[in-house]
């Protein structure tokens, strides 16, 4: 059996401790690009129109949406026909999504974590005071 040095014994154990760590950050890593591409795979689109109460589009409204996990707002300026779009939202949280137009707001809805589909469509209508 061979002696083998104290000076070479700890640099040993260091590279063995390095390898084993470094293959634990390795598949931690994998798992968490795994989880996230999971979570793109699986994300949600939110379309919808804005509306005024006789359903006349209200193009240039504001529709914000908020996260209600990280509490995130995201804005969207309503297109000409009142259009608006929100992708790659995360299907594990919850959003709130309300419309601004000319001061005027309408009601809040929500878009939940336990509705799975993939693309959700909504009509937010705004009471607009001549």
């Amino acid at each position: 059996m061979k002696h083998i040095s104290k000076a070479l014994v700890l640099p040993l154990l260091v590279m063995g401790l390095g390898l084993i760590l470094g293959q634990s950050a390795l598949a931690v890593s994998a798992q968490g690009r795994d989880a996230a591409s999971k979570d793109r795979d699986q994300s949600r689109t939110l379309t919808g129109t804005v509306v005024d109460k006789d359903e006349n589009p209200l193009a240039s409204s504001v529709v914000y949406l908020k996260n209600t996990k990280t509490l995130a707002v995201k804005t969207f300026i309503a297109d000409d026909s009142g259009g608006f779009r929100f992708t790659a939202l995360s299907p594990n949280a919850d959003y709130e999504v309300y419309a601004e137009f000319n001061g005027q707001r309408s009601s809040t809805k929500t878009l939940s974590s336990f509705d799975s589909r993939p693309s959700v469509q909504l009509q937010l209508k705004i009471d607009v005071k001549k």
